[in-house]
């Protein structure tokens, strides 16, 4: 375990997961964080059904960019990971860490986008919180939301349900949002549009299990990418993954910038999309359901689940656009261009 916390510790990669297991789950991981789920399912004494909950905190700059801002993140993040467990979300709580100096009409306009945000996926923010942290001390505003959703009766989605022949599908093109951020972040110029899906998708999964009963689980490919999600199923569920490199969506302009700056584009961040894991038969029926809904216009099937051989142990496989195949791992620290 490393000495002191880096920033590839939030990365979504190897070294996010090593000292979630070194550090957090050692300290005090019962089952259901063990399960390693966006969200956990609880039961709820005295009531049918039984409860979602999830957190997350949001920390991204710059704080306003194309296609969204920290507020819509945060709101979306939260939404969709309570989301994947088969939930209804419905309530959220949000907690902002402020800067001495932030101006508080970006702190308005913030608000206003969560505001609309929260309207467009049907929830509520019932409950919240704000520190105040000396200048310097901070990065503007930090924000965390916490939120909860009733799971019905018979809905078990996770990713250890992952089973052998299963089909792997993306709601839509991926990329978007991290080459959005990265081009704000170092003011980089494209001739294309390149604007972040940030979007609350707990209506689209909804569709998907009424027309997919059959489907084992739901991830958000956020920190990682598509990569490091595809690997943490594979871990859950003792399984191969296996990806077909064409069948990826992925928009031009995303996957040009990718080259320029020497990113993969599967481990880039999405804040918008969701991976889907169904059983073969009902892969069609999920991939109908998902392009009926606007934020998976360009949904694909990509690849399916294949047994693992024991001697190795679950992996995730690339079939690439030049006839080949390689693993593909797991994001390593932060994502850095090339260098040589």
């Amino acid at each position: 375990m490393d000495e002191v916390v880096m920033l590839g510790h939030g990365s979504g990669g190897t070294m996010m997961k090593r000292i979630i297991d070194e550090v957090f789950f050692e300290a005090y991981a019962g089952e259901e964080l063990r399960r390693g789920d966006d969200a956990a399912v609880l039961a709820a004494p005295g009531a049918q059904g039984r409860l979602a909950f999830s957190t997350d905190s949001f920390v991204v700059t710059p704080h306003f960019f194309p296609g969204g801002d920290i507020g819509r993140l945060a709101v979306c993040g939260t939404v969709n990971d309570v989301a994947t467990s088969g939930a209804k979300p419905l309530y959220l709580s949000c907690g902002f860490i402020l800067e001495e100096g932030f101006p508080v009409d970006d702190l308005r306009r913030i608000c206003a986008s969560m505001a609309e945000c929260v309207r467009e996926a049907g929830v509520v923010i019932v409950t919240g919180d704000t520190k105040v942290v000396n200048r310097g001390h901070g990065d503007g505003v930090f924000i965390n939301t916490s939120g909860v959703g009733m799971l019905d009766a018979g809905v078990n989605l996770g990713g250890a349900q992952c089973r052998p022949g299963d089909a792997v599908l993306v709601s839509g093109t991926l990329g978007d949002h991290g080459i959005t951020i990265m081009s704000c972040r170092e003011e980089l110029s494209f001739s294309a549009d390149i604007r972040s899906d940030a979007a609350p998708l707990n209506h689209l999964i909804a569709d998907v299990l009424a027309a997919a009963p059959q489907t084992r689980c739901f991830r958000d490919p956020t920190r990682g990418g598509l990569a490091s999600t595809l690997n943490e199923l594979a871990a859950q569920a003792g399984v191969d993954i296996v990806v077909d490199e064409d069948a990826v969506p992925v928009k031009p302009a995303v996957l040009g910038a990718c080259e320029m700056l020497g990113y993969d584009v599967l481990q880039v961040a999405n804040e918008g999309k969701m991976v889907c894991v169904v059983a073969s038969d009902q892969a069609e029926a999920a991939l109908a359901a998902m392009r009926a809904n606007p934020y998976g216009a360009d949904a694909a099937i990509i690849g399916h689940v294949e047994e693992a051989r024991p001697e190795r142990g679950p992996k995730v496989f690339l079939h690439t656009g030049f006839g080949g195949k390689r693993i593909l791992d797991m994001l390593v620290g932060e994502q850095l261009p090339r260098i040589c």
